[in-house]
């Protein structure tokens, strides 16, 4: 089972993550120079001779047997019989024959532009717009939610919100595309294409043609400061992307939050895939302040043929000092697109010795990630390390359970005070307590079944990049 979120500028549900690779040149991807643009890694192999499909599977055997992280427990067939590189790709994969490690269901390759565009930029191509297919699909007879939507986007300029029900795409129904786990209508190949949508709102049904095109990504989704029942300043922050660009959004909140001292934070990751191990730790870093700025947030380990020249641990800063909270307790909000380096996040905290009280649902659980690598305009995002934090503690693929599970209300905002996760974590932040919960409604769905979540394979970004 491959269940889908749907996307604009990701991934057609039921291709998988793999499947992507040649298909979206509007996938937003990791910085080519992450892992150089010649070279295998750091340069420890040499480059293909040629572009060729011959001479690129063969520098592709090489890298793998190198730097995979899985290279000991993967197969290493020979390139002979495998008439493409997808086919070969796939074929060198670790398959999970190792209960400590289920099989790799994350490594990609996708066109080295849109990988720099995501990156580099801080743009996407797409619609811009998500839906609730995941939750549609682990809850039968429940409407397909738009549950967000870029705001730079054109869906966004012609209307399109959180809370529209999705009643058809380009006139394929809805029900019939959830029962289909096929969201690839969402999904943009190049600009200028045309999506219509037939939609409903408060009972009222209208259509609405968006259109395909690169616009750049709000990393920071949001900013608010809510005063609890019980007189507690409390902030709280959206942060959907770990890129370099979430910086000046980030000190700007935490700016105010310091302004208005606050005494506890919401984090909201409900929608954040992860990207970069040092924006993360940015983020850590200003929640847990100067108490542990120099401490471990989380340590990188290669396989034992770079272990010894490659692992590398990153540190809580002391970032803007004036605008630090240094909070010994942070409620974060999860969900199963909360992947990579978004519970790398949660991991270090702990680590660090931070309470961390989630509440949502379980994460994806990836505690891997990349050191992506370019060659012949492609950029190859293979798992290459695996993350702790201070204590050790790593390895969590079936994700971090929900201190508070709640399920989403798609039809309020997200972030408003009545978001259930946001009501949820309030309340806790002067009891103590989940209860009393918030009951499910109509607009939202039960939390995502284990063994739906594990067959899942995000099409969304699901990035720890090691810089």
């Amino acid at each position: 089972m491959n269940p889908s979120i749907g996307i604009a500028g990701s991934a057609a549900a039921g291709l998988g993550l793999r499947r992507l690779r040649l298909v979206l040149a509007a996938l937003p991807l990791a910085l080519a120079a992450c892992g150089g643009g010649g070279g295998g890694g750091p340069g420890e192999v040499p480059p293909p001779v040629s572009c060729s499909v011959v001479d690129q599977q063969a520098w592709l055997a090489d890298y793998m047997n190198e730097w995979y992280f899985w290279y000991r427990l993967a197969p290493h067939p020979v390139p002979t019989g495998y008439a493409s590189l997808d086919a070969y790709f796939d074929a060198l994969l670790y398959t999970g024959t190792d209960p400590k490690f289920p099989a790799d269901r994350w490594s990609r390759y996708e066109p080295t532009e849109s990988f720099n565009r995501y990156y580099g930029d801080g743009a996407t191509m797409g619609y811009g717009i998500a839906v609730a297919g995941l939750e549609a699909l682990a809850n039968p007879g429940m409407p397909l939610w738009v549950r967000y939507v870029e705001p730079a986007s054109d869906a966004a300029l012609q209307g399109v919100r959180r809370g529209d029900e999705v009643l058809s795409l380009n006139g394929q129904d809805a029900a019939a595309l959830v029962a289909a786990n096929d969201f690839s209508l969402l999904t943009a190949e190049r600009e200028q294409q045309q999506l219509t949508l037939r939609l409903r709102r408060d009972g009222v049904e209208r259509s609405v043609r968006v259109t395909s095109g690169v616009f750049a990504l709000t990393p920071v989704a949001g900013a608010a400061v809510y005063l609890s029942l019980q007189g507690r300043r409390i902030g709280y922050l959206a942060v959907k992307d770990m890129i370099s660009q979430a910086q000046a959004g980030v000190d700007a909140a935490f700016a105010s939050f310091r302004s208005q001292a606050v005494q506890d934070l919401v984090l909201d990751l409900r929608y954040n895939g992860g990207g970069l191990v040092s924006t993360g730790a940015t983020v850590a870093s200003y929640l847990a302040g100067n108490p542990v700025a120099g401490s471990v947030y989380a340590t990188l380990l290669y396989n034992d043929k770079l272990a010894g020249r490659y692992n590398q641990s990153y540190r809580f800063a002391a970032p803007a000092a004036a605008n630090a909270l240094a909070l010994p307790r942070v409620f974060v909000l999860t969900g199963a697109r909360t992947c990579s380096a978004s519970e790398q996040l949660v991991n270090g905290l702990r680590g660090a010795g931070i309470t961390v009280v989630t509440v949502g649902d379980t994460t994806c659980g990836k505690p891997v990630g990349f050191l992506p690598v370019s060659q012949c305009g492609t950029t190859y995002s293979v798992v290459n390390f695996e993350s702790v934090n201070a204590n050790g503690a790593g390895r969590y693929f079936d994700g971090f359970d929900a201190t508070c599970p709640v399920g989403e209300d798609f039809r309020v905002p997200q972030g408003a005070a009545s978001d259930p996760l946001v009501s949820t974590a309030l309340r806790y932040a002067d009891n103590g307590r989940c209860w009393p919960m918030v009951p499910l409604r109509a607009g939202g769905g039960e939390g995502t079944p284990r063994a739906v979540r594990r067959g899942w394979t995000p099409d969304e970004r699901s990035d720890m990049l090691g810089r």
